[in-house]
């Protein structure tokens, strides 16, 4: 069982999402994984991305640049 599915997850809004409902990704952290999802969509049947916590660093990383 991996921590995702023993832990209820938290989820937080980019702080580049719109106040206005447009544009909303919502990301919850695990140790080792990162979960991500369209918070536009219903979160209960939302299809959620799921990466390595070293993938996502990897991305930040690149889109700071």
């Amino acid at each position: 069982m991996n921590f995702a599915e023993s832990t209820e997850l938290v989820w937080f809004k980019s702080s580049h999402s719109a106040g206005d409902g447009g544009e909303c990704v919502e990301v919850a952290t695990c140790p080792t994984t990162i979960h991500i999802r369209d918070s536009k969509q219903n979160p209960a049947t939302a299809p959620t991305l799921t990466v390595p916590a070293t993938a996502w660093q990897a991305f930040l990383g690149l889109a700071r640049s």
